[in-house]
C-alpha cells in the first residue's frame, strides 16, 4: 500500500515538498524501478492491455466461514439416532428424490437449478480458508512464493475481460481470526491480488490496497518522481507511464465498477429480495458479517465484466456452549441464507447469466455427526459439502453420498482439486495442460492431485 508522510516540510523534498525518501518509495511502488516495480498499478494495467471484450465466463465463490454443518443443511439423516439427526426435518424439493433442510423452502423450490456435492474428501481439520480459495491442502509443502488463490490464477492467465473492470474482485471482510481470511496471490504476484471493495460506490474502492484518493496522489506524484528519476538516471524514460496511470485512475473511477457497488442504483424490490445485513457486525466477533447483499453486489460485479468475485458470509463454527446452541444459531442464520442464495440463483436465470456465471458455496470442512453435550458440532474433515449453481452445468442432481450417520463418503467422493478443475474448465482453461510458473521457475498445475472436471455436471 502506498504510504507517504505528508506532514511538514522536509529538507531535499520533491513533488509538493514531499520528502525525497518518500518520493523514492512512491517511485518503486509506481513501478519506476526497484524490487517492487513488477507490482505497480500502471504495470498491472499494461499487462492487461491486450485483453479482449465481450461477456466473460465468470465465477462467484462464497465462503461460509468456519465450516457449515452438512448434516443440518443438504445431507440430513432423519433415520439416524437423535444425537446425530438433530431436530431439523428434510423437505422435498422440486426435483423428485432430492431433500434438503426444512429451513430452506426457497432453495427447495429451485433444486432443478443447482447441484449438491455431498462427499468432498481430503479436507484439512483446522480453520484455514486457504483450501477453499485455492483448493490446496495447507498441510502440504508449498511452492516458492506460496499457492495463489483462484482469482489470482485467473487474473494471471486471462487478465481482465473489460478495460473498465478488474479481473478479480474480493468482497471478503477482514476477520480478526487470521485463518478465516483468504490467502494472497502467492507466486502469481501482487499484480494479481484482488481489487478490494471495502464499501459502496467510488469512496470504497481499492486496487491491491490502493484507494482512489491514494491513486490520485500517485498521479500527482508522477511528475515529481519523473524529475527525481531524471536526476538519478538522465537516460530513463517515462513514456507510456502516464497512459497506464490514466487507466488506473479510470479503473477506480469506472462507472461500471462504482455503480455495481452502489446498491442505490438497484431496483429496491431486488435488494429487498436478497435481504440486507449490517457489515459492521462481525458474528462471534471474529467471523465475517452476515451480509446477504454481498451476493447481490457479486452479481452486479459479474455483469460489469469481472471474471471472479469472492465473498465471505457469516460464521458457521458452531461448537455450542452457553447461549450458543448450534440449533439456535441455525434457526437464526438459515432463513437469511435461504433467502439470499435463492435470490442469487433466480437472479442469474432471470438475467440470462446462468450459463456464463458459475457459483460455488462451501466451507473448509463438515461437522461431527454426533451432537456434543454442549449442543454443538465440532470439526469433521472426513467429509464436506458444496452447493453449485449456474455454469451452464447439468443441475437438479446430488453428486456423492455419505453413510447413514453422515460420517464418511459412501459413494462418488470428489476432491477440492476436482471442483477447481471444473471451475477452470468453465472459464475455458484446460486444467490438465495449463501451468503457472512459481518463483523458482517450476511449472505448477492448477488443480491438486490431478483433479479432473466433475463429469456429471458437464
Amino acid at each position: 500500500m502506498l504510504s507517504i508522510a505528508t506532514s511538514g516540510a522536509a529538507r531535499g523534498g520533491f513533488c509538493d515538498r514531499l520528502p525525497r525518501r518518500d518520493v523514492l518509495r512512491a517511485g518503486t511502488l509506481l513501478g519506476l524501478g526497484g524490487a517492487c516495480g513488477d507490482v505497480s498499478l500502471p504495470r498491472l494495467l499494461a499487462a492487461e492491455a491486450a485483453a479482449g471484450g465481450g461477456r466473460a465466463k465468470s465465477v462467484i465463490m462464497i465462503y461460509l466461514v468456519g465450516g457449515p454443518p452438512h448434516q443440518d443443511m443438504f445431507d440430513l439423516k432423519p433415520h439416524a439416532p437423535r444425537e446425530v439427526a438433530g431436530p431439523w426435518k428434510p423437505i422435498r424439493t422440486n426435483v423428485p428424490g432430492i431433500e434438503i433442510c426444512e429451513a430452506f423452502p426457497r432453495l427447495a423450490a429451485l433444486a432443478d437449478r443447482y447441484t449438491i456435492l455431498r462427499a468432498i474428501v481430503g479436507n484439512q481439520a483446522d480453520h484455514d480458508a486457504a483450501q477453499v480459495f485455492h483448493g490446496r491442502d495447507p498441510r502440504r509443502p508449498k511452492p516458492a512464493g506460496g499457492w495463489p488463490q483462484f482469482g489470482s490464477v485467473v487474473s494471471s492467465l486471462q487478465g481482465p475481460a473489460s478495460t473498465a473492470a478488474p479481473p478479480f474482485v474480493s468482497l471478503c471482510y477482514q476477520c480478526t481470526h487470521g485463518p478465516y481470511n483468504e490467502p494472497g496471490p502467492g507466486f502469481a504476484g501482487a499484480a494479481h491480488a484482488p481489487f478490494r471493495a471495502i464499501g459502496t460506490g467510488r469512496d470504497g474502492l481499492e486496487l491491491r490496497g490502493v484507494s482512489l484518493d491514494r491513486l490520485h496522489d500517485r498521479r500527482r506524484l508522477l511528475s515529481g518522481v519523473d524529475r527525481l528519476r531524471r536526476e538519478i538516471d538522465a537516460g530513463s524514460s517515462m513514456r507510456g507511464m502516464d497512459a497506464f496511470t490514466d487507466r488506473a485512475v479510470g479503473l477506480l473511477t469506472s462507472p461500471l465498477v462504482a455503480d455495481a457497488l452502489d446498491l442505490s442504483k438497484e431496483d429496491p424490490r431486488v435488494v429487498e429480495r436478497y435481504g440486507t445485513g449490517d457489515p459492521t457486525v462481525f458474528i462471534d466477533e471474529n467471523g465475517a458479517p452476515r451480509v446477504p447483499q454481498s451476493m447481490l453486489v457479486a452479481r452486479r460485479l459479474i455483469e460489469a465484466g469481472v471474471r471472479v468475485v469472492t465473498l465471505n458470509y457469516s460464521k458457521w463454527d458452531w461448537h455450542g456452549g452457553p447461549g450458543n446452541s448450534i440449533f439456535a444459531r441455525e434457526a437464526e442464520d438459515f432463513p437469511i441464507f435461504d433467502r439470499a442464495l435463492s435470490a442469487l440463483v433466480e437472479d442469474l436465470h432471470q438475467r440470462g447469466l446462468d450459463r456464463d456465471c458459475a457459483v460455488v458455496v462451501w466451507g473448509e470442512f463438515g461437522r461431527t455427526p454426533k451432537i456434543s453435550d454442549i449442543v454443538g458440532r465440532d470439526h469433521w474433515p472426513q467429509v464436506n459439502q458444496a452447493f453449485l449453481a449456474g455454469g451452464g452445468w447439468r443441475h437438479g442432481q446430488v453428486i456423492g453420498a455419505t453413510d447413514r450417520l453422515g460420517a464418511e463418503a459412501a459413494a462418488r467422493p470428489v476432491t477440492f482439486g476436482d471442483v477447481y478443475a471444473t471451475l477452470f474448465r468453465h472459464l475455458g482453461i484446460d486444467p490438465a495442460s495449463t501451468t503457472l510458473t512459481d518463483n523458482q521457475g517450476r511449472p505448477q498445475y492448477l488443480a491438486e492431485d490431478g483433479g479432473t472436471p466433475i463429469a456429471e455436471l458437464l
